[in-house]
Formats: structure tokens, sequence, C-alpha cells
């Protein structure tokens, strides 16, 4: 480090600048930019929840329209999409979400059921968007390397503070109305045309545009099964050529074409079942740490958070509201690092973290029932710390993916993976509903009242 008697600050620039050694600033930048707005309209959606809904309805409602439509898009896409060229998917993906961002943001701000049904629509679309965004962007990584991955895993941790914090600015700060300031941020999507026509090298891309698709495997159990990290027998080079199929446009090798429609639909099958048998070989290794990292991660904040209170005479703020929004800015800001940490920073197991994001959870649950923790500030530090751990996994498992999946399976893996952030978001979305309810009824019945008070 600088400063101490063995380095000095041209020697500390010396290994910085090693570790980002080979990185194509146009690359980075472009899919900063890709995580960023990918996922900032979502953290925007969700900042204005109390605007869109009112206080009587739960703004847990708000968090399932935009989780669970692309968890749906996560789960199924990643067996068809790729028959969908990237420059036709940013397309769709721009037009969803302008166009649900235009539909909340035009809505008259009456908070009946059916304005706020049309808003939700809005939701839904941007939700879309997002879901076939985070997969197609993950895949794409797998044409350019480490430094896209880690850009794109930076950018979306960017999107928590940039976007909560634009919110917070617009409507607070410069007093701007919530209509305005939604419809503002409705043409974000412009800047992904931008990033991806005019920012990405799109060289890498072209080269491997004579493909139609994920390469298919052979129909053999032995020889599908995706490596793990854990996973040191070597492959067979002969069997692993020999394993593939071709693609579906490229296998006709001289058959007659009179049978070409029912080929297809064989093809396709072939496929479609190849691909399942992929995700069974991610979802132990891949899958399942992600996912519970984000049930863990999400519980905290959306059911245990709110109830992480202490009386006003003890705290820096005015208002019990204020406790809520510190938390989650906290979170996002050690989420930011971690996603931001992957060239100085590799976690290779990944259950590790997912049971301390689980270990938290018990931490301030019991908290929030038995108030033992004396300081609000030593529950901003767990709060960081949950942070930190859920970006932390974030990255290091489509890391993971990258370096240990073979090649001609990685573009799927990274795809299909991402359905568990989503599939860990919609379980703790009601899962905290519900949390947050018993916790603050368990509270007033032992007389802590706060919950009540905000």
């Amino acid at each position: 480090m600088p400063g101490s008697p063995s380095a000095s600050w041209a020697l500390y620039k010396a290994r910085l600048k090693s570790v980002f050694e080979g990185a194509d600033p146009r690359v980075c930048a472009a899919f900063w930019l890709f995580g960023l707005i990918n996922n900032v309209l979502y953290v925007i959606i969700l900042s204005s929840a109390l605007d869109l809904v009112g206080p009587s309805i739960p703004k847990g409602v708000v968090l399932l329209a935009d989780v669970i439509p692309s968890f749906l898009t996560k789960l199924c896409a990643p067996y068809f999409i790729h028959k969908i060229p990237y420059k036709i998917r940013i397309l769709i993906f721009v037009a969803l979400s302008a166009c649900g961002m235009l539909i909340i943001a035009l809505t008259p701000a009456e908070q009946d059921s059916r304005t706020i049904s049309i808003k939700m629509s809005g939701v839904i679309l941007a939700s879309l968007s997002s879901g076939g965004g985070e997969l197609s962007f993950l895949g794409l990584t797998h044409y350019y390397g480490h430094f896209a991955l880690a850009a794109w895993g930076s950018g979306t941790g960017g999107a928590g503070l940039i976007g909560a914090g634009a919110y917070a600015v617009a409507t607070t700060a410069l007093g701007i109305t919530p209509r305005t300031s939604l419809f503002a941020f409705s043409f974000l999507p412009i800047i992904m045309l931008i990033s991806f026509f005019l920012i990405l090298p799109l060289g890498p891309l072209r080269n491997s545009a004579k493909h139609s698709g994920y390469e298919a495997i052979e129909d053999q159990e032995e020889s599908l099964e995706i490596s793990s990290p854990e996973d040191e027998s070597p492959r067979d080079p002969r069997s692993e050529q020999e394993g593939l199929l071709a693609s579906s446009l490229h296998s006709t090798s001289g058959r007659s074409f009179a049978s070409t429609s029912s080929k297809h639909v064989n093809d396709a099958w072939r496929s479609f079942k190849a691909n399942l048998r992929r995700s069974r070989g991610l979802f132990l290794p891949y899958m399942l740490p992600l996912l519970l990292v984000y049930i863990a991660e999400y519980t905290i904040n959306q059911g245990v958070a709110p109830t992480l209170l202490f009386p006003l005479k003890s705290s820096p703020f005015q208002e019990y509201r204020s406790f809520y929004s510190t938390y989650n800015a906290i979170y996002q800001v050690g989420v930011f690092i971690s996603r931001s940490s992957t060239p100085f920073i590799r976690i290779h197991h990944l259950y590790v973290p997912s049971f301390l994001q689980i270990f938290n959870l018990v931490i301030l649950t019991l908290h929030a029932m038995f108030n033992f923790i004396p300081h609000f500030y030593v529950v901003c530090i767990i709060i960081f710390w949950e942070g930190l751990l859920g970006g932390l996994v974030y990255v290091s498992t489509f890391a993971e993916i990258t370096d240990n999946v073979p090649k001609e399976d990685r573009e799927f893996s990274l795809g299909a993976t991402s359905v568990s952030d989503s599939g860990g978001i919609c379980a703790a979305g009601f899962i905290g509903m519900a949390f947050e309810v018993w916790l603050c009824k368990w509270q007033v019945n032992h007389g802590r009242k706060y919950c009540k008070l905000q």
C-alpha cells in the first residue's frame, strides 16, 4: 500500500495499471452504461412507490410488479432469445422500457384502482425490458471478456445510488413533481442505444454473427455436465468436439429438404432439452448461492429494515421514516463498492458469503424482536456489510461462470443464471411483506410502537 516501507506511489500506480492492462475503454464504458441504464429504471420505480400507489396500498405491490415479469423473462427467454440478434434485442428493450415509463408518467396522479392498474402495466413493461436486458447483456460479456463483466457489475451497482439519488433530488431538492420527474427519466433508455451502436466495438459480435444461437450439445448425459469450480478432472478435447451438435441452421449435411419443417422442430426440441440439462448443471454451483443471498438480502431490505428503529433522541433523525431511506442508501453504497471490485477481489466459494448473508438476516430479525443492538450506527455497519456481500456474490457468480464453464456453454449459462437474483427478490417480496407485519406487531405487543409512528 502507498506509504509503506516496501511501496511507493509510483509502484502503487504501476500495480494498479497492471490490473487494468488489456482493458478496452470503449468496452468498459459501454457495459458500465448498459448496467446503469438497465437497472436504474428499476430503482427509480421502487423509489417512487409511495407516489405511485399512495399510503394505503402495500409498497410490496410495486416491488412484485417490478420483479415478477423480469423473473419470468429470465426463466423462459434463455431457451429462445438466442434466435434474436442483439441489435434487435436492444431496440426491443429500449422501446419496452421507454413505453413503460411513459405510461407511468402520463397516467393521471389519482390513486384509485383504475389508475394504479394502468401504472402497474407500465411497471410490468419496464420490468420485462430489465429482465431481458440483464440476461442479454450478461450473455454479451461472453464476447468481450472479464473487463466487460466487471464494468457491467459496477454499472448495476451505480444504478442503485444514481437511481435513488436522482429521484430524491428531483422530487425533494428541486421540487419537481413525480410525474414530471418520471417523464424525464423515460428518455434514459436512449443512452442504451448510444452505448451499443456508437460506443461498443461491434467487431467481436460481427465475428460470431455466422452462428444463429447457442451451440447445442449431444444427447448424452455424461457429456452434458457443466463443469463446476470443484471439478478438476480434465475434459477430453476430442469428446468436446464430437459432443457438440451443429446449429439447426447449419445441419443440413446433404439431407433432403423434403422434411425441413419436421427436422427444424426436432432440432429445436433437442436444443431445448440440451439447455435444460445445462441449467441443471448450473443450479448447485451457481444458481443456488445467488438465490439464497438475494432471498436473505431483500427480506432484510423489505421486511426487517422498516422495523429497525430507535428512539429519535438517540438518532440523528427528526422523523422515523428517515431510518429506512438511510438504510437503503447505505446498502446501495455497499452494493456499488462490491460490484465494482471484480478486478481486485474474487470469491470462489460462493456459499460462504451466501450463508453470511443468511446470518445477517437472523441477527437483524432477532434485534427487531429483542432490541439488543445498542446503537443505530451498529445497524448501519451491518446493513453496509449486507450490501457488500450481496454485490460480491452477484459479480463473483458470473465471473466464476466465465472462468469455469466451457466456452460453448458460456453464453447460455451467463443468461440463464441471472434468473436466480429475480427469483430471490420475488420470494423475498412475499416473505418481506409478512415479516414486516409480524415484526411490527411483535414490537407493539412488547411496548415499542416506533413502527406505527412513521
